[in-house]
């Protein structure tokens, strides 16, 4: 088993080091385009191999696609933060040159490898991935919405002084601060619902903080967070390579579910050997409904860029 990180920076690093640490894969190879630093940050991290006990053999290649023949899975990290001043248009333009030659050289050299795009604006990068590169839409998923559930769960356990790992919770919808959809009406602590337990003015807080994690962080770290990102897509790996089934929200194509079509959006799937596997219809009530609609809409005018730059 052979597992493929592009991207060397602080999600692409954090992601396989979580790859590495969890015995995968027989060999992970970490790109980048930057000379030398995918190497040494995989020198970095096989020097660590004896302090953790693992086993995975770690390869730094700098834009040696050859070197990631054979991926079952290739992880895709790279492209641009949106810098001042700079347009949504050029951010979309740039990344989507990035996302779309790293796609299509990871295929080059590994047809049947699943594709899990975590580069930003993560909906749109998903949605060219599936435009541009032809595979069946079950090999392509967007990471954001695993991230997103990650972050809902850890609001959820503060507000109720709770062990995280005793929730459950989805998020929704895009992966943004004004598209995703905290799922607050199934959440739940131990089965229990958190409705029973946290009064509507404190699940609307869970919410919105939940909404805006990213952005806070941001403003803390002063750069945008690195360890959960990079954990997230360690998880998908994980239940693709180990076929474990799992449930995740995830960015996948849409051809009717929820009410959608031509979109990549995110929505609880089944995660195993396959890539995703099938759609989970969470029954939405009129309000989420609502909410999914105008989170699809605003992700269409982010895919428009695509179409008038003429990328897909």
């Amino acid at each position: 088993m052979k597992i493929t990180v592009v991207g060397a920076g602080a999600v692409g690093a954090t992601c396989a080091d979580n790859i590495a640490r969890k015995e995968l894969a027989e060999e992970l190879v970490l790109l980048d385009i930057k000379e030398g630093f995918a190497e040494g940050k995989a020198i970095d991290m096989m020097q660590t191999a004896t302090l953790l006990g693992f086993d995975t053999k770690i390869t730094g290649v700098t834009n040696d696609y050859s070197k990631t023949a054979g991926s079952a899975v290739a992880v895709i990290t790279s492209g641009l933060p949106r810098k001042p001043g700079m347009t949504r248009e050029e951010l979309i333009g740039i990344n989507a040159g990035i996302v779309k030659g790293v796609a299509e050289n990871i295929l080059k050299f590994s047809p049947d490898a699943i594709i899990i795009v975590i580069s930003n604006p993560m909906d749109t990068m998903t949605y060219l991935a599936l435009k541009s590169l032809g595979l069946p839409k079950n090999r392509i998923i967007g990471m954001g919405g695993t991230l997103d559930s990650a972050r809902f769960k850890y609001y959820l356990s503060v507000a109720l002084n709770c062990n995280s790992n005793d929730l459950q919770g989805f998020v929704i919808g895009g992966h943004g601060d004004t598209t995703m959809i905290p799922l607050t009406r199934y959440a739940t602590y131990q089965s229990l619902p958190v409705s029973n337990l946290l009064d509507k003015a404190t699940l609307d807080k869970v919410a919105a903080d939940t909404m805006v994690g990213g952005a806070t962080l941001t403003g803390l770290l002063g750069t945008s967070a690195w360890y959960a990102p990079g954990a997230a897509g360690a998880a998908l790996v994980e239940s693709i390579v180990r076929d474990e089934k799992k449930l995740f929200t995830c960015c996948v194509a849409l051809d009717g579910e929820y009410g959608q079509k031509d979109i990549c959006l995110g929505v609880p799937v089944i995660v195993g050997r396959n890539g995703w596997e099938k759609v989970i219809d969470y029954k939405l009530n009129d309000e989420e409904q609502a909410s999914f609609n105008k989170s699809a809409d605003a992700v269409r005018a982010m895919n428009s860029v695509l179409h008038d730059m003429k990328l897909v």
